[in-house]
C-alpha cells in the first residue's frame, strides 16, 4: 500500500463518519451525504497518489464533499437555499448533536429494524457494504440494494434531533441500534475478525452522547451502564493467541473497575426512578458478574430472578435460555437441561442452544450426547473465535 492510500484509509476511517454526519445535517438527505462522502474520497484516491497528501487531509475532503454538494445541487436546482447550508464548516460544538441526528434519521419508523441496524452501520458507523454484507450472511449485491431501499425511504427526511417531544417515539429504535451495534462490535456475528473494537468503542460514544440529551430516561442510562460493564471485560475476553477466553476462564482483576464504578452509579440512577426495562436488567444482571469475588461466588440466583423479570418484560426464548444457564448453578445441571429442552422447537437453529445443552450434558456424564450437541452448534457458528473454542471442546 502507498504512503498516499494509507493516508486516505486512515483519514476515511477517522473523518468520514463526521463529515458525513455534517453533511446530511445541512442538506437533510442521508443519500446525498453518502455520495458526496464517496466522491469526495474517490477524488482523494485519484489526485492524492500522483500530487501528494494535503497538509490538511480532513478539511480538504470536507471543501471537496461541500463543492462537489454545491454543484450536484445546483444541477438539479434545490435552490440556493440548500447550496448555502453546504459552505460554512460545522461549528465544534455541533458535531455531537449532527451526529446523533444522523443516527435518529437512520432510525427512521418508516424503515424496519434490520433496514436502520444496516443504515447505521453504513452512513454513521462507516462500514462498507461488504462489511455489513458479511454481517447479516447475505451477499453484497443483495445488501446494496437494501441500503439504497433505506436511502430512498428516508429521503428528505430532516437530519437533526428530533423536537424535546418526539425523541420519546424514536428512542426505543435509536437504543436498540446503539444495542446491536455494540454487539456486532462485541463479537462479530461473520467475517475473518472475532471482534471489531472500533464498532464496540463507536456505540459506547453514542450511548454517552444520547445521555445529557435525555438525562431523566432510565433506559438510556440502564444502556450506557450496560455496555460499559461490558467493556470493563474487553481486555480479558481474548487471549494473547487470540482465542476467547469465557467468562468463568477470566481474571476478574484485569476487569477495569473504573469503568465498572461509573457503570454501577448509572444503573443505580436509573433504579432509582422505578421504571425498570429491558437494558437496566440487563445491565443488573453483568452487574452482578462484575461484582462478584469469584465465578463461583456469583449470586445465581437473583440472576434467575432478574432473567425472569426480563422474560416478563421482554419475553424470548433467548432470555430463557440465559436464565437457563442461571438454573445450573442455582439449581442444578437436571433442571437447567429441562428447562433447554423446552426450547428445542423455537432455538434449533441457534448455536447457542446447542453450545448451552452441550455443557450440561457433560455436566450429567453424558459424553456421546455431548458431542452430538457440540458438532451442532459448530456447524452453525460463523464467527471465527468462537468456532476455534467450539473446536477445542470437541478436541478434549
Amino acid at each position: 500500500m502507498s504512503g498516499a492510500s494509507a493516508e486516505l484509509e486512515r483519514v476515511y476511517r477517522a473523518e468520514a463518519r463526521r463529515l458525513r454526519a455534517a453533511l446530511a445535517a445541512r442538506v437533510g438527505d442521508v443519500g446525498l451525504a453518502e455520495e458526496l462522502v464517496q466522491e469526495a474520497f474517490a477524488e482523494a484516491a485519484e489526485h492524492w497518489p500522483r500530487e501528494g497528501v494535503p497538509p490538511n487531509p480532513g478539511g480538504w475532503l470536507a471543501t471537496t464533499a461541500r463543492r462537489k454538494g454545491v454543484d450536484r445541487l445546483r444541477r438539479v436546482r434545490l435552490g440556493e437555499v440548500k447550496v448555502a447550508l453546504l459552505e460554512p464548516p460545522p461549528a465544534a460544538g455541533d458535531e455531537d448533536d449532527e451526529l446523533l441526528g444522523l443516527v435518529f434519521a437512520c432510525c427512521h419508523p418508516a424503515l424496519a429494524r434490520e433496514s436502520q441496524i444496516a443504515l447505521t452501520l453504513r452512513a454513521v458507523c462507516g462500514l462498507t457494504t461488504a462489511e455489513i454484507a458479511a454481517a447479516y450472511l447475505v451477499s453484497e449485491p443483495t445488501m446494496a440494494q437494501r441500503l439504497t431501499r433505506a436511502r430512498k425511504a428516508v429521503q428528505g427526511t430532516a437530519v437533526r434531533l428530533p423536537d424535546p417531544d418526539e425523541l420519546d417515539a424514536r428512542l426505543s429504535e435509536v437504543l436498540t441500534v446503539i444495542y446491536l451495534v455494540f454487539n456486532e462490535g462485541y463479537l462479530a456475528s461473520a467475517g475473518r475478525t472475532p471482534a471489531r473494537r472500533d464498532l464496540a468503542a463507536q456505540a459506547v460514544g453514542l450511548a454517552r452522547l444520547l445521555h445529557p440529551l435525555m438525562p431523566q430516561q432510565p433506559e438510556v442510562l440502564g444502556l450506557l451502564a450496560l455496555l460499559l460493564l461490558h467493556e470493563s471485560r474487553a481486555a480479558t475476553r481474548f487471549d494473547s493467541w487470540g482465542r476467547l477466553v469465557r467468562l468463568p476462564e477470566q481474571d476478574p482483576k484485569r476487569w477495569d473497575r473504573a469503568l465498572i464504578a461509573e457503570a454501577t452509579a448509572l444503573l443505580d440512577r436509573a433504579m432509582a426512578m422505578r421504571a425498570p426495562g429491558q437494558y437496566q436488567i440487563q445491565a443488573a444482571i453483568a452487574a452482578l458478574h462484575a461484582e462478584a469475588p469469584a465465578y463461583g461466588e456469583t449470586d445465581w440466583r437473583q440472576i434467575r430472578l432478574l432473567y425472569t423479570r426480563l422474560d416478563e418484560l421482554t419475553p424470548s426464548p433467548v432470555v430463557r435460555l440465559n436464565r437457563a444457564v442461571a438454573t445450573r448453578f442455582a439449581i442444578g445441571p437436571r433442571a437447567a437441561l429441562s428447562e433447554v429442552d423446552e426450547l428445542a422447537a423455537d432455538l434449533d437453529g441457534y448455536r447457542l442452544f446447542h453450545a448451552v445443552r452441550a455443557e450440561l450434558l457433560d455436566a450429567l456424564d453424558r459424553p456421546d450426547e455431548a458431542r452430538t450437541a457440540n458438532e451442532r452448534a459448530l456447524a452453525l457458528t460463523a464467527n471465527p473465535a468462537e468456532r476455534e473454542l467450539l473446536a477445542r471442546r470437541l478436541s478434549v
